[in-house]
């Protein structure tokens, strides 16, 4: 326990003592957090990798489960492999919603661009192997609907470590449309399911950022 301890004290005075790039204070954090779809081939160094999966790892889960597992991806050939086994099911999909042809060849483009130029991709899975079970089938859909949830959370936790580190990142749902493709293309188990990919690298432009709606549109009730 105290190494552990000692092990994350390390980590927050050393995350402390280089963001001189970056605002240290949560909210300008979260605030200058961006989704940026074009990266610089810079590598990005492995000890910066590691925290960002840490931060990943201490998200809130239901009962501390935990449900999620990370595919670290690194090596053109396996990003490779991965764009074009999720372009093959995204181009079926397209032609099914009636896009024309150039608008497909296009949209495809930019997706596989999006992965092969990112130096890091990260496919958070989400792993049921650890929650409570029930015999009613509305609780158990509940239980997983919470692990979904944390498993935003862990997504969250990574981005803005990435922010705060002088990286920046993205956030894809292309696994989630096909799961089964993405497990085959990497050769995952059967356990995880595959649900997101963030592209952690550093940016080639600034991006153009969307306007937030106003909190008082957000807020339904405040009693």
């Amino acid at each position: 326990m105290h190494d552990e301890q000692g092990r994350v004290r390390g980590m927050v005075e050393s995350s402390q003592a280089d963001r001189g790039a970056r605002p240290a204070e949560l909210e300008a954090i979260i605030r200058g957090r961006r989704s940026v779809r074009r990266f610089r081939p810079d590598p990005v160094p492995r000890d910066a990798v590691e925290r960002i999966l840490e931060a990943g790892r201490w998200a809130p889960s239901p009962h501390g489960s935990q449900p999620w597992r990370f595919a670290v991806l690194t090596r053109p050939e396996i990003k490779a492999r991965l764009a074009e086994a999720m372009a093959e099911a995204w181009l079926h999909n397209l032609a099914m919603d009636g896009e024309p042809e150039e608008i497909i060849a296009k949209r495809l483009a930019g997706s596989r661009r999006r992965l092969l130029e990112a130096p890091v991709l990260i496919l958070l899975c989400l792993y049921l192997g650890d929650l409570d079970r029930y015999p009613d089938p509305e609780r158990q859909a509940a239980e997983t609907t919470m692990a979904i949830q944390s498993l935003g959370c862990a997504a969250q936790n990574m981005l803005l470590m990435a922010y705060s580190l002088g990286l920046d990142g993205g956030w894809m749902c292309a696994p989630l449309f096909c799961p089964d493709v993405a497990r085959a293309a990497l050769g995952l188990p059967e356990t995880v399911i595959p649900h997101a990919l963030l592209t952690i690298g550093y940016a080639a432009a600034d991006p153009r950022r969307r306007e937030r709606r106003p909190l008082a549109e957000l807020i339904v009730k405040d009693a």
